[in-house]
């Protein structure tokens, strides 16, 4: 008997999950921070490269077998963080990525092809990484201005 698929592809899901996060938007929109905080602003950018090369990955995968990539457009509440620091912004981003790491957890054991899976564990394994950097950086004193 043929191992049972779910009907949502583990890497459509997998680019949905890191192409509408907090943190890309965070990454594209360049929000604002206060001097001092380039820690933070670091720390994402290099989240968000990670993630466009999982996501460039996923999406040449389904490309070549003729699926539709998924768009990932940003939830409009998204546009409300524009007036917010770095700083204050970090708990929601860290949220939101514990959530995705949950959610791409989730993906790997609903199942699928190894390939996909690979890259799904992957994807879960750079999201915990940078969930750990960007716990630390929130765990640290705000940077007095003088």
């Amino acid at each position: 008997m043929a191992p049972m698929h779910t009907s949502v592809d583990p890497l459509a899901r997998l680019v949905s999950l890191l192409g509408s996060s907090l943190a890309m938007y965070v990454a594209d929109a360049g929000i604002w921070s206060y001097p001092g905080e380039e820690r933070i602003k670091l720390a994402l950018a290099a989240l968000a490269d990670d993630h466009r090369s999982l996501l460039e990955r996923a999406g040449a995968m389904l490309e070549d077998r003729g699926a539709d990539v998924p768009r990932h457009p940003y939830p409009i509440q998204f546009t409300a963080t524009h007036d917010l620091d770095l700083r204050a912004i970090l708990p929601r981003i860290v949220s939101g990525l514990e959530a995705q790491a949950a959610a791409l957890e989730a993906v790997a054991a609903a199942g699928g092809a190894a390939d996909d899976l690979d890259l799904v564990h992957e994807a879960a394994t750079s999201t915990k990484a940078h969930l750990d950097d960007l716990r630390q950086l929130l765990a640290r004193p705000r940077v007095a201005t003088g």
